[in-house]
């Protein structure tokens, strides 16, 4: 089971809440690109390709938003990446 995974957030959401925030990675000269994709799918639950696709994104333009959510479900998303030693902030 994952920690980060609550089946009841599959419902689909029409309007954004207004508190809505992103979990963003930022490029650095130390994760590998496998590291990131890893810590990509085990924390956010990206699929590979869309792991990958943000590893590539990040790599070229330095930065890349991966999750979008409420600072209580993302916190702890972004807690685990940055035990994974990869940059990143919740930004609004």
């Amino acid at each position: 089971m994952n920690p980060f995974y609550d089946e009841q957030e599959e419902v689909l959401v029409v309007e954004k809440e207004a508190s809505t925030k992103k979990l963003v990675l930022f490029n650095d000269e130390v994760n590998t690109f496998d590291h990131v994709i890893d810590a990509l799918q085990q924390v956010c639950r990206h699929s590979q390709e869309q792991a990958e696709q943000c590893t590539m994104i990040i790599h070229y333009n330095g930065k890349c938003s991966v999750k979008e959510g409420s600072e209580k479900k993302l916190k702890p998303m972004w807690e685990a990446i940055l035990d994974r030693g990869i940059s990143a902030e919740i930004q609004d």
